[in-house]
Order: structure tokens, then C-alpha cells, then sequence
């Protein structure tokens, strides 16, 4: 009940950022070029939300300054032009490695073995946890942006993914749309492996054949970086991700 004198508290007021510091941060990015106004101003909104809401932490003596801070809030948050704020949801830090970092793994085989060994990696997503990123390979996606590489749109793929509580390659999307994604993705995730496994090249990376999970986080990075050769390798993904993505943001794409 609202008694007639009590106050109703005030919705804050959305995040706002810098006009200054947002030009110098955007002019920096390649994608963000041939945004028309309505995505630019949807990717702002996000960028402004994405500080306010996440704890960036430079490791291992890096500094980021401002504008650096910014820049990685806009690239993590291209991947969610279409699907909006809710893919901010369920992680708070954002971790900034200055290059590569190693990670100790230990896994079971099927023989009940140990297995234990350290990987160098460029970025990581946690199901319940930060998303960590290699700040050279930012800056080498910045300088390339058309190599077929994005490593802050693999693991913010990976983190869409991970919204309905698993990491499967498949995002929450509507019913009808989301057994039409499976049934996608599943049939070229198996032609992947398939033309692995039979000693052929494939048309894209193919550290995408490790795990449907992979799979659909490298195919994203196709559509911010190669768009043109995920539409010509794998049209049904391309057309899927076209939709869940929006239209992609390089020049000429």
C-alpha cells in the first residue's frame, strides 16, 4: 500500500557518458564507423551501463586509463546491440591480463586418469564468474579488425551463452527460434568436424570445432571481423547470427 503521504522512490537516472572522452575512445574503433545513429546511441547506452555496472581489473602492472576503459566497455558490448542489457547480466569483472596468461587445468579421462597441465590463453569466460581478457590482443583486433579475430566478442558470446545456466552454444532465444538455432549449428558443427577429421582445411578457425560452445563464439567473431567469409562458409549460422547480432559493423561488410 502507498500511504498518501509517503514518496515513491525515484528511478536513478541511466549512466551518462563523457562527450569528449566517448569521441576519443570511439574514434579508435573500426566497428563502430558505419553505426547509424539509433545503434550508436543504443551502443553508448550500454557502453555507459557496462561502467557503471562492472569492476574493470588491470593486472600484472597494466593501467588503463580512461579512455582505454571506455574503449573496452564499447567492444564488449557491440555483441549486444539487438539483444540489449540483459546480456550484462550474471558477472561483475571484467579482468585485464597485459598480454597472454597461463591457466593450470586438471581433467579426468575416461580411464578415470588425472590429467594436469597449464595453457597459455588470450581470453576466458567463467559460467559463474569474470570475463578475462589479453589487453595486446585487444589491441591487435583494434589494428586488424578484419583478420577474423575478436577476443572481447568470443567471450562476451561465450557469457550470451551462458544466461540460461549452460554453456551449449546456444543462447536463451524464443522457443521456435531457438530449436531452429540447435538444429543449425548442430548440422554445421558436425560438417566442421567432419572435414577435420577427414585431414581437409576448413573455411574458419578450427579451434571452432573443439565444442559447440566454440563454435558458436568463433562464428561470432566472424560476423564482427569476416562477414563476408562466414556468409560464403556456413549461410545458415551467418543469417542466425545476422539476426541475434544485427547487421554486422565494418565498413563494406
Amino acid at each position: 500500500m502507498i500511504w498518501p503521504f509517503s514518496r515513491r522512490r525515484r528511478a536513478p537516472s541511466p549512466p551518462t557518458l563523457d562527450p569528449a572522452l566517448l569521441r576519443q575512445a570511439s574514434a579508435g574503433l573500426p566497428w563502430l564507423r558505419a553505426l547509424d545513429p539509433t545503434r550508436r546511441e543504443r551502443l553508448h547506452a550500454l557502453a555507459a551501463r557496462f561502467l557503471h555496472e562492472k569492476t574493470i581489473t588491470p593486472l600484472q602492472g597494466l593501467r588503463l586509463d580512461d579512455v582505454q576503459r571506455l574503449r573496452l566497455a564499447l567492444l564488449c558490448c557491440m555483441p549486444l546491440l539487438e539483444f540489449g542489457s540483459e546480456g550484462l547480466h550474471g558477472w561483475r569483472e571484467l579482468v585485464v591480463y597485459p598480454g597472454a596468461f597461463r591457466v593450470r587445468r586438471s581433467h579426468m579421462d575416461a580411464y578415470g586418469v588425472l590429467h594436469e597441465g597449464e595453457e597459455e590463453l588470450i581470453g576466458e569466460a567463467w559460467l559463474h564468474g569474470p570475463v578475462i581478457l589479453s589487453w595486446a590482443d585487444i589491441r591487435a583486433d583494434i589494428a586488424a579488425p578484419a583478420e577474423g579475430y575478436c577476443v572481447a566478442v568470443h567471450e562476451i558470446a561465450h557469457k550470451l551463452d551462458a544466461l540460461d545456466g549452460v554453456m551449449d552454444g546456444t543462447p536463451p532465444l524464443p522457443r521456435a527460434w531457438q530449436r531452429q538455432w540447435a538444429a543449425d549449428f548442430q548440422r554445421a558443427y558436425d560438417a566442421l568436424c567432419a572435414t577435420l577429421d577427414a585431414g581437409h582445411d576448413s573455411a574458419i578457425d578450427p579451434y571452432a570445432a573443439e565444442a559447440p560452445e566454440e563454435f558458436f563464439a568463433v562464428c561470432s567473431e566472424y560476423h564482427f571481423s569476416q562477414p563476408q567469409r562466414l556468409r560464403a562458409a556456413l549461410p545458415e549460422v551467418a543469417a542466425h547470427l545476422q539476426r541475434f547480432y544485427g547487421d554486422p559493423l565494418l565498413p563494406g561488410a
